[in-house]
């Protein structure tokens, strides 16, 4: 029950934001189409682990989200970290992110 109303709070507070966030930047910049595509599913294959992550550590999760709101932690980064095979698609999206 705890791990469901927890894995609610980060996709919806955490995980929503940050992708809606870079999705919004990147059609913004008009970042080809591949870019988006693979910073979509990044967002995706980081989500299981972020959840993972934040229920092993609630404390990180409150942290995270804090950080990336007031915009001391920026969303691609997170998500670099959580899945390390998204560095290359990252690094593809960083030109068309701001402060990139």
């Amino acid at each position: 029950m705890i791990e469901a109303l927890l894995g609610w709070l980060v996709a919806t507070f955490l995980l929503g934001p940050m992708q809606a966030q870079m999705a919004e930047q990147l059609a913004g910049a008009r970042a080809p189409a591949a870019v988006v595509r693979q910073v979509t599913e990044c967002g995706a294959a980081a989500a299981p682990v972020l959840l993972d992550r934040a229920a092993a550590d609630p404390w990180w999760a409150v942290g995270t989200t804090f950080r990336v709101w007031i915009g001391a932690l920026r969303p691609e980064a997170v998500l670099a970290e959580a899945a390390p095979a998204c560095g290359p698609a990252m690094q593809a999206a960083r030109p068309y992110l701001a402060g990139g």
